[in-house]
């Protein structure tokens, strides 16, 4: 693993595919201890968290369903606090326990605007579980994930979903900016 360059920014090697995979089995086995019986439905957030959800979810023992949400407040490496519209709920959500699977959560602002969307729709629980929570950058209020792969440094990563301007999401490891 060594440096490598996306458009215009070098990254160096921050978290490799072995360290990422010995936490998704940590947050794979505390979501399994709370949910047993609950027959949740997951909402893994596009595009960013494609890769965990993945990985997360063939490590959920319990009987569930998953559907695909997307929600965006990102501008090239910087969260534009604007929220938009939710797509892809077409599950009814009434009564059931939600876990959203989360690629990062930095400011909250689009947590927060998912949250309130969701919670209109009446559910049981709403549960977050992120790969990276950058607590030192939140904005919002009332944003505490239940699940948490990792602090994250207040650096701009990528690798695993994240991306820089749409580019490195495939990257088995996380990079880190070198500025």
């Amino acid at each position: 693993m060594g440096n490598i360059t996306i458009k215009d920014k070098t990254f160096r090697p921050y978290i490799t595919a072995k360290q990422l995979e010995a936490i998704v089995d940590r947050v794979a086995d505390e979501i399994n201890r709370d949910i047993e019986g609950k027959k949740p439905i997951f909402l893994a957030t596009l595009n960013g968290s494609f890769m965990f959800a993945a990985d997360l979810l063939k490590k959920i023992s319990t009987e569930c369903q998953v559907s695909f949400i997307k929600i965006s407040s990102y501008s090239g490496t910087e969260s534009t606090g604007d929220t938009k519209e939710l797509i892809g709920l077409n599950e009814d959500i009434s009564g059931r326990t939600i876990v959203i699977v989360e690629d990062i959560i930095e400011t909250g602002h689009t947590m927060k605007a998912m949250m309130d969307m969701l919670k209109a729709h009446n559910p049981k629980e709403i549960r977050i579980a992120t790969l990276f929570f950058k607590p030192q950058k939140l904005k919002v209020e009332g944003i505490a994930p239940d699940y948490v792969g990792m602090k994250a440094a207040d650096e701009f990563i990528v690798g695993y979903g994240l991306d820089y301007d749409g580019r490195g999401r495939n990257l088995a490891d996380i990079y880190i900016a070198v500025e």
